[in-house]
């Protein structure tokens, strides 16, 4: 592996407090076009630090989170990922993050919604560093209303704590909020760093108070930020070692202005800082502590744009059409990272009476992805029994619901047909553990062999406004989208360019809910990557597509 020390200085940043920080190129062969890597040293008070920036406006590069359901180092998570480079992520305990994972068209995990202090629960809201559809980045103040995109908000400002704040404030109301589902890729932490390009470090309003994260004191630290040219900066200082004390909160913030930073998050720090590529660690971590999460650059194709499925249907236990307990024994997991708004529900392992019953009554027939989501801790069984009852007969899996919480886990793909014999049993008739846990299941199917034989009258309405994706994708000129109505509606058809930029837009006035399609024609047209939309009266749904000529 080559690596090389420029000698030429690139920047020098000073605090009123400390001599200059120098920052000099460092390369690396693993580093692609669009990304740069930089080392910063100080001498007094002694500092040694890294960062990584990427001109995400370069279409072979994206930046996404990963979370694998177990704890590496964030050189481990490479081997791992196949990533180029990356940060440790957000806060976590055992393997659960408590800051936000997303990736495209699924939220894997949520900053949390509350924290308890003197014995009393505060409402509160943490920051979000992502990526749009458009591809644009953010950092904002949000608040997950449930473990979907859609309740996903962003606020304008955190809530109003001070330090020591004895008075817990009311949750945050949607109506005060904005709706975030467009976002693409994303990674919480906390505090928020900087704003317009001004120190803005939120400490005591993401209530970081109490919880071990200092603000004041020099410590290892990693954050993340962007330019007003859409840089952007993934950082990690290094500390408790006699080459470098680290930074405080607000020295970060600073440094990240220094670097161009209009905005930019702290993500969770001491020994979780960490930075990789290749092979090799990149800083110095004081412990090489393992996390369940990083933030990465990847290439383009790693992006993970999803399919986009024909039928997904989610069923929470509270939903008393689809979902029975049987037995006396279910009570509320006091844990977070439940499903939706109704708590995980326990109950002691067993001999198998007592089980959570979901009937899927699936609306065609055809092959499915089962999904299900559980809040682990220690003391949850892992070997919990999934019974399946499917169309070609019955599997039991045994499932681990100690790991990976907090998450949609694929449990297997089966086929269904919509019988009312058909059904997913969580049974209590496990081994090893204390309690096993019910949430939420989700049906997912791509089997377009068989949806697509269906009489177009008898086509599954879906519940919302869904997209698929354009065919052929890469096109030369001309392309077919195809979408599906919930219900009537005018649509509104745009096209976009990477930047932003409007292509094109058309109207298609008062169609039947259902299945349509139509060609886009993209003659006069760059090669390049677009974002084209589809409107239907308050739903939006947006996806890429790639243009060769």
């Amino acid at each position: 592996m080559r690596s090389v020390l420029l000698v030429i200085v690139l920047f020098t940043f000073s605090f009123l407090s400390a001599q200059t920080i120098t920052w000099s190129k460092v390369e690396k062969d693993y580093l692609p076009k669009g990304v740069t890597l930089y080392k910063g040293e100080r001498v007094s008070p002694k500092l040694q630090a890294f960062y990584l920036e990427a001109d995400i406006q370069n279409s072979r590069i994206a930046l996404r989170p990963y979370q694998l359901g177990t704890n590496y180092t964030v050189k481990d998570f490479i081997a791992k990922t196949g990533a180029i480079a990356a940060v440790n992520g957000g806060f976590f305990g055992g393997s659960t993050s408590y800051s936000s994972v997303i990736y495209p068209g699924e939220i894997k995990a949520i900053n949390v919604n509350s924290v308890t202090r003197d014995a009393k629960s505060y409402p509160l809201m943490r920051s979000l560093f992502s990526i749009d559809t458009l591809n644009n980045p953010h950092v904002d103040w949000v608040y997950h209303f449930d473990n979907t995109l859609d309740g996903l908000f962003k606020f304008a400002e955190p809530l109003p704590y001070t330090e020591n704040d004895p008075d817990p404030k009311p949750a945050p109301q949607k109506s005060s909020g904005e709706m975030y589902n467009t976002v693409l890729t994303g990674i919480g932490g906390g505090p928020t760093l900087v704003k317009n390009s001004m120190v803005q470090v939120t400490y005591n309003e993401e209530i970081m108070w109490g919880s071990g994260v200092g603000l004041d004191n020099r410590d290892p630290r990693t954050a993340v930020g962007y330019t007003s040219d859409q840089r952007v900066i993934l950082l990690v200082a290094d500390g408790r070692q006699t080459v470098s004390e680290g930074l405080s909160l607000p020295e970060l913030a600073q440094v990240m202005i220094d670097l161009g930073c209009v905005e930019a998050m702290n993500l969770d720090g001491g020994g979780s800082s960490q930075m990789a590529g290749g092979n090799e660690f990149i800083n110095s971590p004081s412990e090489q502590r393992a996390v369940p999460s990083i933030f990465a650059i990847v290439d383009y194709d790693s992006l993970g744009l999803p399919k986009k499925p024909l039928i997904e249907k989610i069923i929470d236990t509270s939903d008393s059409s689809h979902c029975r307990l049987i037995g006396n024994g279910w009570f509320e997991s006091a844990n977070e990272g439940f499903y939706g708004g109704t708590k995980s529900l326990l109950n002691e392992k067993g001999d198998g009476t007592e089980y959570a019953l979901f009937k899927p009554e699936v609306p065609v027939k055809a092959e499915y992805e089962l999904y299900a989501w559980w809040v682990a801790a220690f003391n949850r069984c892992t070997d919990t029994p999934f019974i399946v009852n499917h169309t070609h007969g019955t599997d039991t899996v045994k499932i681990d619901q100690a790991a990976n919480g907090s998450s949609w886990n694929l449990i297997g793909k089966y086929e269904f047909s919509g019988d009312s014999a058909e059904s997913i049993i969580i049974s209590e008739a496990a081994q090893n553990g204390t309690y096993i846990v019910a949430d939420a299941i989700k049906l997912v199917s791509f089997d377009t062999t068989s949806i697509s034989s269906i009489e177009e009258n008898q086509f599954y309405k879906p519940y919302k406004l869904t997209l698929q994706k354009n065919y052929p994708n890469p096109f030369n000129n001309s392309t077919t989208i195809n979408y599906l109505l919930s219900k009537n509606s005018n649509v509104l058809f745009s096209v976009y360019d990477i930047r932003g930029k409007l292509i094109t837009r058309q109207n298609i006035k008062s169609q039947v809910s259902g299945r349509h399609s139509f060609s886009f024609d993209a003659t006069g047209l760059s090669s390049g990557i677009y974002v084209y939309s589809l409107r239907a009266d308050n739903e939006i749904v947006r996806d890429k597509m790639i243009l060769i000529k």
